[in-house]
Formats: structure tokens, sequence, C-alpha cells
């Protein structure tokens, strides 16, 4: 954890935490969205900073009520994170303010969505809007696809309300990328970008997941690009918000497509990306408590943020059947066996029955990742490491950064 690296850091709580978390923190076993259970804990242990990092609590108003309290917490608004838990909302926001994104309707009639599916040239892109656990998206090559996804999300409701409305979108091609800024709301702050691989078999096979693994910086990444990313999409965002009562403060977090025409907008998060933020903070130099109080007091135009010149890999390492149905409870051999300047995130982890035990709990169980003085150092040390680590049903992608064609 980056925040247990910092001086200031006395002591460190997590809710829920897991196996990885409790080697560096005190773990309460409290759900993210129990805001009142996770008040009195906060409370009863005189935490000076708050930072949360899912999106369920962020979209239920846990800053909101913490701020009330007069703690101080680090993330935006209930009314400023509508950016991720509706897509419905963020595109209407980026239509209003010219903010470069995929064309696109939006619907809450199920027939209506169907004669407009008809008439789109496929591939055709449906997204649920609300908040889906990235189970949301489908990627349609034919018309059929398309409106079992609308019945899927609209009629058979297997995503719960998230798809009682949905948006239909024209599919952008080129390059991915995701881009990541500090913003107290009038600042913002760049972090580097990233490049993430959501689906979940080598060659980008496969049903979308999660992400199986990312690495920064982006081969394609130049001083032009970055600046278009922000003049044209972050520092826009932000002002929009600001502009709608909407002050946003915290991890802005933009998924983009990086086209023929210039970057546009796939989708926002109110939060650090997983499993981005597992390659781009370990190349954050400025201490994170110093940037996340900055944010906190609307002071981040003081703090000078510092970036290492390294590469940094990292890969995900997943239970059997992900992102379908999958077993867990499976204990994890190796983790102390890996080279100690290599780290490994715990996702889906937690003690098992046996001391020192850890035993799998969740999808994406582990992300492994490394820095080097480029991306083929970095990924050979991470693909090294991960051959000393195993559990049952363990599979993870082999291509991570493998970067074969950097003109295509």
């Amino acid at each position: 954890m980056k925040l247990a690296q910092s001086p200031k850091v006395n002591e460190l709580f997590a809710a829920p935490g897991n196996a990885g978390t409790a080697q560096q923190a005190h773990n309460l076993p409290i759900s993210p969205t129990d805001i009142e259970a996770l008040l009195k804990a906060v409370k009863e242990n005189n935490v000076d900073l708050i930072v949360v990092g899912p999106e369920a609590p962020l979209a239920a108003g846990i800053v909101d009520v913490f701020n009330k309290e007069g703690l101080s917490i680090f993330g935006p608004s209930q009314n400023a994170a509508q950016i991720e838990a509706s897509k419905v909302f963020a595109k209407e926001l980026m239509q209003k303010y010219n903010i470069p994104c995929a064309r696109s309707a939006s619907f809450s009639d199920y027939a209506q969505a169907k004669e407009y599916v008809k008439r789109q040239t496929l591939p055709v892109v449906i997204k649920a809007d609300g908040l889906a656990a990235g189970k949301g998206v489908v990627v349609a090559e034919s018309t059929g696809q398309a409106l079992d996804a609308l019945a899927s999300f609209m009629e058979s409701k297997t995503l719960g309300t998230a798809g009682e409305q949905i948006v239909v979108e024209e599919y952008l091609s080129g390059r991915e990328m995701s881009a990541f800024a500090f913003t107290d709301g009038t600042a913002v702050v760049p972090m580097v970008p990233a490049c993430d691989y959501k689906r979940i078999f080598d060659g980008d096979r496969g049903p979308n997941t999660g992400g199986m693994g990312s690495y920064s910086p982006p081969y394609f990444l130049n001083s032009q690009l970055e600046t278009s990313v922000r003049e044209t999409i972050m520092e826009p965002t932000v002002k929009a918000l600001r502009r709608e009562n909407r002050l946003y403060k915290g991890v802005l977090y933009s998924g983009l497509m990086i086209t023929n025409n210039g970057p546009k907008v796939l989708e926002f998060n109110a939060r650090f990306g997983d499993p981005e933020t597992q390659v781009v903070l370990p190349r954050l130099r400025t201490d994170l408590v110093d940037i996340f109080v900055a944010v906190v007091d609307n002071r981040l135009d003081q703090v000078q943020v510092q970036w290492s010149e390294e590469a940094c890999v990292g890969v995900v390492m997943a239970s059997a059947g992900y992102p379908g149905s999958y077993q867990t409870g499976f204990p994890i051999s190796g983790l102390n066996e890996v080279d100690r300047d290599v780290m490994v995130f715990h996702a889906g982890t937690k003690a098992g029955s046996a001391p020192g035990e850890v035993v799998t709990s969740g999808g994406r169980v582990l992300t492994v990742s490394a820095t080097g003085k480029d991306l083929t150092e970095a990924r050979e040390k991470v693909y090294n490491n991960m051959a000393r680590i195993h559990f049952e049903g363990c599979h993870y992608r082999r291509d991570i950064a493998e970067i074969k064609d950097k003109g295509a």
C-alpha cells in the first residue's frame, strides 16, 4: 500500500480488507457500503484521514455523510460521483460541454431501444446505466448479440436496477488508454497514464472482465497526446462538473480510446481504476498522503507531484471460471518467494484456517507488479515471479505489455 510508505502514517485501517492489507493495516470486518458502521469505526479509532476506494460507497454518499461530521475524507461527493454511477448522466454531461466521446443514445424504454439498435452499424456497444462491477458493457458484433444484451439488462434485469436505463454507443477503434488526475475541484494534476487489458484471454479474446493486467507508460505516449487529454478531457470535465454545482474532489479516471480524430472518452470512474492503479502508484515519488490532504484542504495547486521515469507492468492472477462463476477457498503458495522489488497486491484473498495461510476469496485474486528501466525489463520480472505463485485453477494472461507491433 502506497499509504503505508508515508512517514506521516502511524496506523492504517482497512474495511473490510483482505489478507494483503492485514500485513500493513488493521482489517475491520465492515462492508464498504455500511456507512453508519464505518463512521462509528472512524470515530472510535480516531482516524485523521479517510480514503474511499470502491465506487459503491461513493455513489451511496459516504463523502457527504462524513463531511457533515467534520471528518477529512478523500473522494467525490454523491452528486459528483454520478459521473461513474450513471452512464446516462456522464454522456449527457459530455455532450453538453463538448467533451469528446462516442456518439450515443440513451433509453429507458425497451421497445424503443430495440428499434434503435436494429438501425445501428455493427459492432455496437450496449452499456447499462448503473454500477455493474465491470459487467455492464457488451461489445456486440451482431444485431442478435446486441438485442440479447438489451433483453438481459432491461427485461431480465440481470444487473438489477443498473440496467433500467441503457446507453447504445457507436463502436470506437484505436488504442485504449487510461488517464488519471488528482483534483480538488479547481486544480487538475494529471497522473501518468496506463493501458489495461479487459478481455479474459490472450489476444484480447473472450468476455470483458474488471481488468487482467496493465502497464505504464503507454508505448505510444507523447507530449502532444498528454496535452490533448488534459486540455480536451480532464480539465473540461472537472470544470463542467463545477458549473453543474457538482464540485469534484478526489481522483478522476477516464477510460479513453485514442482514435484517428484524437482521444475520446469511453467511461469515467470516480476513483482509482483497478488494475491500473497497481502500475501507476508505484511510479509516484511524491508522498501520497500530502496529495490527499491537499485535495481535501483545496490546495492541490501548492503540491509538486513527481513521477519516476521507470516503467511498470502488472498482471492479474484470476480464479478458474472468472468472470463467470468460480470457486474460492484455495490455498495460495509462493507469496513469500517473490523477489523483494516485486509487488504482490491482494484483491480476492483472505486469511485461511492454518497459521499464515492465505486463500482465494474472489475472481481476481492477485496482481503481481514490477518496475524496470523499460517495459521489457518490468515484464520479465513480473512473469518470472508469477511462476512461483500458485493456487488451484489459477490462470492469467501471458501477453500483458507484449508490444508486438508498435505501429499498430
